[in-house]
C-alpha cells in the first residue's frame, strides 16, 4: 500500500493511500497566520485537500483550542463541499471554530473523554462609535452564520437553546453532545484526553478545571516558555487583525 503524504508538519498533516481514504489532523490552532508547525491555516488546508486527488473517504481527527472564525468557516465550507465521505473524529477537545469545523463531518465522532466547546465569537476593536457598530454588526452576522452551521447538524437542538448555550461559553461532553446531535456515535475513551493550553484560560471564561490541570501536569518548564511566547504572538494577533476572533 502507497501512503502519499501531502504535509509532513508534526501537528498538521494530509495523507492518502492507495484505498481512497484520507487522513487528516488537526492538532493545533486554527490561523491566518501560521506562528507554528502546529497551526492550520484555510490556505495550508485548501492546498493540501486539493493535493489529496480523488479520495472517496476523509478521517479527520481533531484536538483544536479554535482560532480564526473566518479561517475555520473557509475550511468547514471546503469539507462540506468535497463529494467524499467526511468521518470527523473528536480526538480531545474541539473547542470554539474548531468545534464549527468538525460540524462538516457526515458522522461525527467523539470518545466518552473527549469535549466540544461554543461560544460567540469576540474580537478586539478600537475606533469611533460608528467604526465599532460596524463591528458589532459584522460579529452579530458571523455568529447567525454559526447558528445556522450547528442547527444544520443538530436535529436534537431548538435555536433558543443553542443561542443561550452559545451566550454562556458551554462546554459539552461527548455524551451530552450526542444527546444534542451534534456528534453521531460515542466511542470508548482513548488516550487523547481532552486537555486545553493553560493560555487559553484568559480567553476562555468557564475552562472545566480538569482540562488546565491536565495540561500544566503535562508540561515541562520549556513547553511552558514556548506557551508563554505563543501566547504574546497570539495577542498581538488578535490585536492586530479582525481574523483574530475567537
Amino acid at each position: 500500500m502507497t501512503i502519499k503524504k501531502i504535509n509532513q508538519h508534526k501537528y498538521w498533516m494530509m495523507k492518502s493511500n492507495d484505498n481512497k481514504i484520507a487522513e487528516i489532523d488537526i492538532d493545533g490552532e486554527i490561523t491566518s497566520d501560521a506562528w507554528d508547525d502546529s497551526d492550520t491555516s484555510a490556505a495550508s488546508f485548501r492546498d493540501d485537500l486539493k493535493a489529496l486527488d480523488d479520495v472517496k473517504t476523509i478521517n479527520l481527527h481533531i484536538n483544536s483550542p479554535g482560532g480564526s472564525v473566518f479561517e475555520g468557516i473557509a475550511i468547514y465550507n471546503m469539507l462540506k463541499q468535497h463529494k467524499a465521505q467526511i468521518n470527523v473524529y473528536i480526538d480531545g477537545i474541539a473547542a470554539s471554530i474548531a468545534s464549527v469545523i468538525a460540524m462538516a463531518g457526515d458522522t461525527i465522532f467523539m470518545p466518552s473523554n473527549s469535549m466540544l466547546m461554543i461560544h460567540n465569537p469576540s474580537t478586539v476593536a478600537m475606533g469611533h462609535s460608528g467604526e465599532l457598530r460596524k463591528v458589532a454588526d459584522q460579529l452579530d452576522k458571523i455568529t447567525n452564520s454559526i447558528i445556522d452551521i450547528y442547527l444544520d447538524k443538530a436535529n436534537k437542538l431548538d435555536k433558543d437553546n443553542l443561542i443561550k448555550m452559545l451566550d454562556d461559553e458551554t462546554w459539552i461532553s461527548a455524551e451530552e453532545a450526542v444527546n444534542y446531535g451534534l456528534a453521531d456515535k460515542l466511542l470508548e475513551s482513548n488516550k487523547a484526553a481532552a486537555c486545553i493550553s493553560n493560555k487559553y484560560e484568559k480567553i476562555y471564561k468557564h475552562i472545566p478545571s480538569s482540562l488546565l490541570e491536565t495540561t500544566v501536569l503535562a508540561i515541562s518548564e520549556d513547553e511552558r516558555e514556548k506557551i508563554v511566547n505563543e501566547s504574546q504572538k497570539h495577542k498581538q494577533l488578535i490585536q492586530n487583525t479582525l481574523g483574530g476572533i475567537l
